[in-house]
């Protein structure tokens, strides 16, 4: 049977695109990390057999029929070599699903899988899957904790929606277990939940989650949560301990949410956050950092001030503008860390550094010192020490 002719000329834009190659921008610096300058994954990076319909009697004029928005928020592995990302592909019809990419190099030349993931229905009410973390904890499984959304049956606002932590987990991307999900038994929805990689304690799972008492707004949560649970397959957390708050006037102002899953280090768990605030133009999403001590990852040893990453240029504009957003890190055995961040709901970069970096910004930046005269002065003794090595160094 014959495909419609447009068809080569569509893979060749394809492929063209997927053999890009990727460069350090060079007009960023802040010695922390660096960022690239194309995209890894993109609605362009979708196959377009999962868009057109190839059959030119069905299909004369070659339209996208399952058109593709968006390829963002994406969880990531290094595993044997090769760097993985499961990202959240927004179809045209607004409904989020997960697709596998894959590519040797961390920052170019991702191809997604043949088929995107089709996840056990075990859920009949749920309507939306997106934002997978993905862990590979100690006892051999790779678990994936997403937000599962649903109607609200309690309202008839046609917005008013309900999320909840889904869990599931493989030993190799395709086949996928569908696990009970995440019950928190003091908070009536979840987001950005993740879990930790170490058991802790005696055996113990331990997640990050975010208390909120609606689908949007934080409310009263005070931030990020930290709670432990036996049964992994039946996930249930009685107290959560809020171990990263929100603050008034800070990138945290309006609500904070855990990003990747935390990164080991020598000095503590490196952990990348995302806050957010709310100003004239919308709500803006930035990343900040935090680190937790090694043995007990509920109790926070360093947190410095401001942000780590907000959108520049370009990753600006969008679906949801103004926005970046981190739930996925890969760490390879030279200790090179690729955070791969979307901008604006729409697309999905990457930055890189090494883990010394990150530990180093961690440890070593100032606090907030949360009022502008004790900021000043904070900065003033910065300047003045700096103007006493520059007379020095004479």
């Amino acid at each position: 049977m014959a495909i419609h002719h447009r068809y080569q000329e569509i893979e060749r834009k394809y492929e063209s695109l997927i053999a890009r190659k990727n460069k350090v921008d060079e007009r960023f610096y802040n010695g922390i990390y660096d960022r690239w300058m194309h995209p890894v994954l993109t609605a362009r990076h979708i196959p377009p057999i999962w868009k057109y319909d190839l059959d030119p009697a069905t299909n004369p004029y070659f339209m996208e029929r399952l058109g593709v928005n968006s390829v963002f928020n994406s969880g990531a592995l290094y595993m044997e070599g090769k760097y993985y990302l499961v990202a959240r592909v927004e179809g045209s019809d607004r409904k989020s699903f997960f697709a596998v990419a894959e590519s040797e190099s961390p920052t170019e030349g991702f191809r997604f899988w043949d088929e995107p993931v089709l996840l056990p229905d075990t859920v009949p009410e749920e309507t939306n899957v997106y934002d997978m973390r993905l862990t590979q904890h100690e006892d051999g499984w790779i678990y994936g904790v997403f937000c599962s959304e649903r109607k609200d049956p309690s309202s008839k606002d046609l917005s008013a929606a309900v999320a909840k932590a889904g869990i599931v987990r493989t030993r190799d991307l395709r086949e996928w277990e569908r696990l009970d999900d995440l019950e928190t038994k003091n908070s009536p929805q979840q987001r950005n939940v993740v879990l930790h990689p170490a058991f802790v304690g005696d055996h113990k799972y331990a997640f990050y989650t975010r208390p909120m008492e609606d689908f949007i707004g934080a409310g009263s949560g005070d931030g990020i949560g930290f709670g432990i649970c036996s049964d992994i397959t039946h996930a249930v957390i009685g107290e959560e301990k809020i171990i990263n708050k929100r603050n008034y006037h800070t990138i945290t102002e309006s609500k904070n949410g855990e990003g990747i899953v935390p990164i080991r280090t020598e000095r503590g768990w490196i952990h990348i956050a995302h806050g957010v605030r709310n100003t004239a133009a919308g709500l803006r999403y930035v990343l900040y950092c935090y680190a937790t001590d090694l043995k007990d990852p509920s109790r926070v040893i360093a947190e410095p001030g401001g942000l780590f990453m907000g959108p520049m240029g370009g990753e600006r504009i969008g679906d949801v503008s103004n926005v970046v957003f981190t739930n996925g890190a890969a760490v390879n055995e030279k200790g090179e860390v690729y955070i791969y961040y979307a901008s604006s709901d729409t697309r999905l970069h990457v930055a890189s550094t090494t883990i010394e970096k990150p530990t180093d910004y961690v440890f070593n930046t100032p606090e907030d010192k949360m009022r502008s005269r004790s900021c000043v002065s904070q900065r003033l003794e910065f300047i003045n020490r700096n103007k006493a090595l520059l007379e020095a160094d004479k």
